[in-house]
């Protein structure tokens, strides 16, 4: 009987994607929020999990209702997935009230994984999403747990003050929002006209974040949209500034492919790539 020379066939082990959260939340029109955040996750091929914070009742034209979850529906559902899953990085959102803002915090602060902080405070539309009793939780409880904090200019002036209206003003937006405890920060100056730019700062080191700017009005859940990549690229081990760089270029094509829906602002288009 002939002897089989071929090598016995092991089998693969199979393939677990990078693990993220998103705790924010939920954006019934599908363009911003939760529901963008785990279309940013699918695309960049993370597998995203999520803890929702509040429900909202949106569309393209704005924000209808608000709705907070309780603090104990949003411990279950965090310590639910952590305590089993366990994440390679973490990203928040709209967190609503400072019972909540605290809360995820000291979540946060007990899991071991980098964490992007986006400090929601209005929506596209500027509709509130963040109780202003809220604001002095974000500054003083979960900015410090940040790895990276990626406000918008309206977010700036709420959590600091400063109105920026340049590039200078930029940088000292930077120094003030690092001043309260996150590694990093990118301050996202879409708003600013010209050419798009962000400052990506950690005190030592600046990068300035360029990018065309394209004639595109449906732009809802760009700062969603970011924050997310940013977290997948670093679950995926990349540090910070080669995280960010990626996540700009994959929302500046998200920009670009964005897409009418309803009767106000469509929004960006997740599977671009895809």
């Amino acid at each position: 009987m002939p002897i089989s020379s071929a090598a016995p066939q092991v089998p693969l082990a199979p393939f677990v994607p990078p693990r993220v959260l998103t705790v924010a939340g939920s954006d019934s029109g599908g363009g911003a929020g939760i529901q963008a955040d785990l279309k940013t996750m699918l695309a960049l091929g993370v597998h995203g999990m999520s803890v929702i914070t509040a429900v909202t009742a949106q569309n393209s034209l704005g924000v209808q209702g608000a709705w907070e979850l309780p603090v104990e529906a949003v411990r279950a559902q965090y310590r639910s997935v952590v305590d089993d899953i366990g994440v390679q990085a973490v990203k928040t959102g709209m967190l609503a009230s400072a019972a909540l803002v605290e809360t995820v915090a000291a979540l946060l602060a007990g899991t071991d994984a980098p964490v992007v902080v986006d400090p929601v405070g209005t929506s596209k539309h500027g509709d509130p999403l963040l109780a202003a009793e809220a604001l002095d939780s974000v500054r003083t409880k979960l900015l410090p747990v940040a790895t990276v904090a990626t406000p918008n200019l309206d977010e700036v002036a709420q959590l600091t003050g400063v109105t920026v209206t340049d590039e200078t003003g930029m940088r000292q937006a930077a120094a003030e929002i690092l001043g309260y405890g996150p590694r990093w920060v990118v301050i996202k100056g879409g708003h600013l006209p010209g050419e798009p730019v962000d400052l990506l700062a950690d005190g030592t080191e600046e990068h300035w974040l360029r990018a065309p700017r394209h004639g595109n009005r449906h732009t809802h859940g760009t700062g969603c949209t970011l924050a997310a990549a940013i977290a997948c690229g670093l679950a995926r081990g990349n540090d910070v500034p080669t995280a960010v760089r990626a996540a700009k270029t994959y929302v500046t094509g998200a920009i670009a492919a964005g897409f009418p829906l309803g009767t106000g602002i469509g929004p960006v288009r997740h599977g671009w790539q895809l």
